[in-house]
Order: structure tokens, then sequence, then C-alpha cells
């Protein structure tokens, strides 16, 4: 079974069928989310000390943090599932 890879930023990846939500973390409530992440010990920063532009959330109720835009993230995803799709 072959995974597919989601580039989150700075050589980091994730698997694209693993993701549930991309977001932007400028709100309250994704700032709260972002704690109780860091409260309950699944939270991954991989922004490399860069602010933070993209919050991902996972099936696995992980949180990830990257430096990379919540659009160009976004927009990657919907390229890896059109590309799925079409192979299929």
């Amino acid at each position: 079974m072959e995974q597919v890879l989601l580039n989150i930023g700075f050589g980091n990846t994730v698997v694209a069928e693993r993701v549930v939500a991309i977001l932007s973390p400028n709100s309250s409530p994704m700032k709260r989310l972002k704690d109780e992440a860091k409260e309950e010990r699944s939270l991954i920063d991989v922004t490399h000390g860069r602010k933070t532009r993209a919050i991902i959330l996972t099936d696995s109720n992980h949180v990830i943090l990257s430096a990379i835009q919540a659009e160009t993230v976004s927009s990657r995803f919907e390229a890896l599932m059109k590309d799925e799709k079409e192979e299929k």
C-alpha cells in the first residue's frame, strides 16, 4: 500500500490521508487548540523556530504546526488528492 506524503515545509511530510483539516493559526480557538495539544503532548512543531502559519490536524489527534501558509499547504493537499483520483 503506497502512502501519499504531503510536504508541510522544511523537508517535513505527513501522510496526506491522515490529514483532517488545515487551518490558519490566528484565531483564539486555534491558539487554545495549540495549547491543549501541547498539554496533551500531541503537538508537533515543524516550524524550525519560524512563525506558525498553518495548523494541521490529523486523524490521530496530533496537531502539527507549520511555517508554510495554510493556503499553500491546502493547495498542495488538493493537488495530491486530485492526482490520486486521476490514478485510480
